[in-house]
């Protein structure tokens, strides 16, 4: 990473500097702070445990000592290590690649050149910053807390926590414990890709996910899928913000935050780090990654890693296996510029874990049919559609990008991510068509089929929901500083591709489907014409353009920042629906003002405050355009439409940080009106599972978050967070022709508590860490007739890491233990509904029940695992 230095390092990059407090996520500069004050003197262990100052040849990233940034990142020199002595942090020159990516963007004006005392919050002028090497010095709470200063809440964990879990963990499951966070997962180890996240009762597709600058959301759903993102020992940082997304991040969907990952900086000396991992339902995970080192004296420098990982189902049949490749190259030069390639790259093969209605889970737990079925049954009741190998979902990702950070004469920054991305996955489901009499659309099909597996003429089937897309785009945006003020404008460009299809693959006498990856003209049902006999069909094509443009004011010798921003989303999508009887074209057009506004005053040297007003909007799922027929009658199953709603919202946040040589906390009341809120459910479609939207008109969303974590004290760091929320339905809902008495009641999916707290022990051999999450119930109908009971998860590791030995460096053993207490519970809300029993509607007639659908949260696993740096 590039930071601005008095000074550069011998390598030529410029040395260790803090970043401060900020802006970025409401688009305003702010000065650069520090904390600390002595020199750096170590590296950081090769194996990336113990990080700190400074980034070795192999480690999970540059050192929590180092820096700390308004997000919560780490800054470090462009060669991943600070250099030995002081490094002054000039000002006129704003940190360069570490806080493009995830960081706040920064400018320090004070007149006054200040030492922070240690522990300060308050942002500084041109100073002086000397860095310990005590690798935790600065990570309180064990790594789950961080010091900030943005004008919004951010909580941050670090590489340091994030060594000590279990290295199959995604990135939901290690931002758990923070306030606000409610995942629900379906198994222990993170290989599963039925796991879900809301944020302050915002789910998973209302949250934006940015890599280095890069969105990561589906580009039809606006979900994540945090198993394809990265490896856990490749991530520098996490950091989320439970607000909302700073001004320049391209994502489209962020009313409840933004999730900003960030990839370690790679080392500056050629070398590497492997582990392995065996434990519970027959995992095993392998990892490598080498790093370059400065290649000759270009400043180039790089790292690529792989990883395999399989394990079974921890309930019912099935096993999941990935694979996964990631890698960095980066290239500074100058003052803080710096150009970077970084990528991922994902395959997966992932069983399924049926969801369960509450009936069914009184009934059976985890075990009956809630499962699939171990193996195939023509005679059962389901005629096999509950063989588990008709359910196996692949999927294959690419994510790359380019960010670059040129700075320029007169108080310029020119920062740009251009990014390229490609998907294809499959959702296959086990069901039954007719082999004559079949609906193409409204049109029945003169053909006939002879199918295997066929009773009664039903035919027992695999239907196959395929969904591939690619997307582009770039980001750029044009920083200028004079004096107090900097002004930023930029714009965001989005360009995506998705086609969406559903057929079918016939089932042999034994169960097998072929091709699992699905749509295969040699292996799916085709027509008497050679076409594929489809039941969905429709392709869209979206763009997004987006105009941005921040300012922020640095008053009472940066103490006060005021900053203000706006930022205009124009977003097309152009559709088509193939099946005969539906409206072949499905186009919207979409343009949103969005204003925003925060301040920030810095009391004393450890006590802030701060305020902050955002916008945010979303539109509904692309399967809301398009209408879906039912192949075996021709009936229309799922009516589409294109003058469909945005949700719309307004925000505020009030907050007050402490940070001092101690604790570090913070609490902040929040506060959301929403029109047209958007609500996540899963649908059926033919078989196939399908995420879709829909509108529960109004919601106002109250609350507040506390964090608080303690800095080593005789090597033990506790950390404890916590949220109280009380979010309720504005008005009545339509269903049919009556409206559903909803008015004052709560939102789905929002807890009314939830809390967590951890213990972390490190003297810088043995080390481990506890932690246990509380949830509060949640209600799973608009109605609020069904609910989910509360639950207590807790989670523990222990390890040790050895000195050096011959060329190993830093070899670690460590025992990771999830659900320790193995409890049987309901993670989490799948699909909810508008009523669970049947309910009369305000003009008197009776609305039908539905159940909802609920995550099984995963069981007990341990696993162990033995790495080591070189």
């Amino acid at each position: 990473m590039a930071l601005a230095a008095a000074q550069p390092a011998a390598s030529g990059a410029a040395s260790a500097a803090t970043q401060g407090s900020a802006g970025s996520a409401f688009g305003a500069a702010a000065p650069t702070r520090s904390y600390g004050g002595s020199s750096v003197t170590s590296a950081a262990s090769s194996s990336g445990a113990v990080p700190s100052a400074a980034s070795s040849s192999s480690g999970h990233g540059t050192g929590p000592a180092a820096a700390v940034s308004a997000q919560g990142d780490q800054a470090a020199s462009p060669a991943g290590a600070a250099s030995a002595g002081q490094a002054a942090v000039t000002p006129a020159h704003r940190q360069g690649y570490a806080a493009r990516n995830g960081s706040t963007r920064q400018s320090a004006r004070s007149a006054h050149a200040r030492q922070a005392p240690p522990g300060s919050a308050q942002a500084e002028g041109v100073e002086h910053v000397e860095v310990t090497a005590d690798p935790v010095a600065l990570h309180a709470g064990g790594g789950m807390i961080r010091p900030q200063t943005v004008p919004q809440s951010v909580s941050v964990i670090g590489s340091d926590y994030i060594a000590r879990q279990a290295p199959s963990a995604t990135a939901y499951d290690l931002v758990s414990v923070l306030p606000g966070a409610n995942v629900s997962s379906s198994d222990p180890l993170g290989f599963s890709p039925q796991t879900n996240i809301s944020v302050r009762g915002l789910n998973g597709d209302a949250i934006g996910y940015v890599l280095e600058g890069m969105p990561l959301n589906d580009i039809a759903y606006y979900t994540g899928y945090p198993s394809q993102f990265a490896d856990s020992e490749n991530y520098e940082s996490l950091a989320l913000a439970q607000g909302s997304a700073d001004i320049e991040s391209p994502v489209l969907n962020a009313a409840g935050g933004l999730m900003n990952l960030r990839f370690r900086t790679p080392a500056e000396k050629a070398g590497g780090m492997v582990n392995v991992s065996y434990g519970s339902y027959d995992t095993n995970r392998e990892f490598i990654r080498l790093d370059s080192g400065e290649i000759g004296k270009t400043g180039l420098r790089g790292f690529v890693s792989y990883s395999h990982g399989a394990a079974d189902n921890w309930r019912g049949p099935g096993r999941d296996e990935r694979q996964h490749v990631d890698f960095k190259l980066l290239k500074t030069w100058g003052r803080q510029n710096s150009v970077a390639l970084l990528g991922s790259w994902n395959q997966a093969i992932d069983s399924y874990y049926p969801q369960a209605t509450k009936e069914s889970w009184a009934e059976d737990g985890i075990h009956g049919a809630n499962n699939l079925a171990r193996h195939y049954d023509l005679q059962n009741d389901a005629q096999g559609t509950d063989y588990w190998r008709l359910y196996r979902q692949p999927e294959r990702t690419l994510y790359l990008a380019a960010p670059v950070e040129l700075h320029m004469a007169h108080g310029l920054t020119w920062r740009t991510t251009p990014y390229a991305q490609g998907a294809y996955g499959n959702a296959p489901g086990g069901t039954t068509i007719p082999t004559s009499g079949l609906w193409n659309g409204n049109q029945l099909l003169p053909d006939s089929f002879t199918l295997p597996s066929t009773q009664d003429g039903m035919a027992t089937v695999r239907a196959d929901y395929t969904q591939r897309s690619y997307r582009s785009g770039f980001t750029t945006a044009l920083e200028w500083r004079h004096g107090a003020n900097t002004l930023t404008a930029g714009y965001w460009y989005d360009y995506s591709d998705d086609a969406e299809y559903q057929s079918f693959t016939p089932v042999s006498e034994n169960g097998n489907a072929r091709d699992i990856w699905g749509g295969s003209h040699g292996t799916s049902l085709t027509l008497a014409d050679g076409s594929l006999f489809r039941a969905v069909n429709n392709h869209t094509i979206s763009q997004t353009n987006a105009l941005f443009v921040s300012d922020s004011l640095s008053l009472l010798h940066d103490k006060l920042l005021l900053s203000a921003g706006f930022k205009e989303v124009m977003l097309t999508r152009n559709g088509t629906n193939a099946m005969p009887g539906a409206a072949y074209h499905a186009n919207t057009n979409t343009a949103v003002p969005l204003p925003r506004l925060a301040v920030r005053y810095q009391i004393t040297p450890h006590h802030q405050v701060f305020f902050n007003t955002t916008t945010n909007f979303r539109t509904p799922a692309e399967t809301a355009l398009y209408s879906a027929y039912d192949p075996q009658s021709g009936a229309l199953s799922m009516q589409g439409a294109t003058n469909v709603k945005n949700e719309y919202s307004i925000s505020e946040e009030l907050g007050y940080r402490y940070a001092d040589d101690l604790l570090v906390g913070s609490l902040t009341l929040f506060n959301y009106n929403f029109t047209n809120r958007q609500i996540e459910t899963l649908g059926v479609i033919n078989g196939s599972y399908v995420s879709s939207t829909l509108n529960a008109g109004g919601q106002t969303s109250r609350g507040v978050d506390v964090e608080l974590g303690l800095r080593p004290w005789h090597h033990f760091s506790p950390y404890v967070s916590g949220e109280y929320l009380h979010a309720t339905i504005d008005n009545d809902l339509m269903s049919g022709g009556d409206l559903l008495p909803t008015r004052g009641k709560r939102a789905v999916r929002s807890p009314t508590l939830q809390a967590a707290a951890g213990l972390t022990y490190d003297d810088g051999h043995a080390f481990g860490v506890f932690t246990v999450k509380y949830t509060g119930h949640q209600y799973a109908t608009f109605m609020n007739d069904e609910r989910m009971p509360d639950y207590v998860t807790a989670n523990m590791a222990v390890g040790y890491r050895f000195n050096d030995a011959s060329f190993l460096h830093r070899p670690e053993l460590r025992m990771n233990f999830i659900n320790i207490t193995n409890q049987n519970y309901l993670s989490g809300v799948a699909d909810p509904t508008s009523n669970a029993k049947d309910t009369t509607g305000r003009y008197g007639t009776t609305i039908a029940g539905e159940s909802p659908d609920y995550y099984i949260g995963g069981g007990f696993a341990a696993l162990f695992t033995a790495s080591t740096g070189f």
